[in-house]
């Protein structure tokens, strides 16, 4: 040998001495038989999906509550009073849709930077712009091919849809910018 210490790779997450973030609890874990590994991991899992759509269902009946409220306000012009909505319900479901659609990978990112000291990885950046990509492309693929043929659909607010286009394209440059000049 020439002095330098050899190279030795951690071990896997599933072999003796192999750690994740929570799993596995303990060394022993890593003797047991991958069908037993398989099951307790599987129904951790559902379990954790079962939570998240408790927390999902009680975020949504907040959110439905807060976007319902309307407010009467009298009309001088009129005088009668008028209802009017407090938030716009566009504005309200954009906001949603695009915290439903990143809120995987935003969570992945502070797992990995959690795990990692307060240190960026790879991991977390590269999900981000491989989902942004996917909701660009595929989403969009799809919901153009899943209108039948001989009918058309139009965008009945065109407004909400330039401010949407042009901040989506200030984010994408944005990124580019972050990627490949400033990192």
């Amino acid at each position: 040998m020439n002095g330098l210490p050899a190279f030795i790779p951690d071990p896997k997450i599933c072999q003796l001495g192999g750690r994740g973030l929570l799993l596995p609890f303990s060394n022993e874990e890593a003797s047991w038989r991958p069908s037993v590994r398989s099951i307790l991991y599987i129904t951790l899992l559902l379990y954790t999906f079962l939570g998240v759509g408790v927390v999902a269902d009680k975020f949504m009946e907040a959110v439905e509550k807060i976007i319902g409220k309307k407010r009467r306000i009298f009309d001088e012009k009129t005088g009668r009073e008028r209802t009017y909505m407090v938030w716009n319900s566009t504005v309200a479901d954009l906001t949603l849709l695009a915290l439903g659609s990143s809120a995987p990978e935003i969570l992945l990112s502070v797992l990995e930077v959690l795990k990692e000291g307060f240190h960026g990885g790879d991991l977390g950046p590269s999900t981000i712009v491989g989902s942004a990509a996917f909701n660009l492309l595929v989403i969009m693929s799809v919901c153009i091919i899943a209108i039948p043929g001989g009918e058309v659909r139009a965008i009945s607010n065109m407004a909400v849809y330039h401010v949407t286009v042009v901040f989506a394209m200030l984010a994408y440059i944005w990124l580019l910018l972050i990627v490949q000049y400033i990192t």
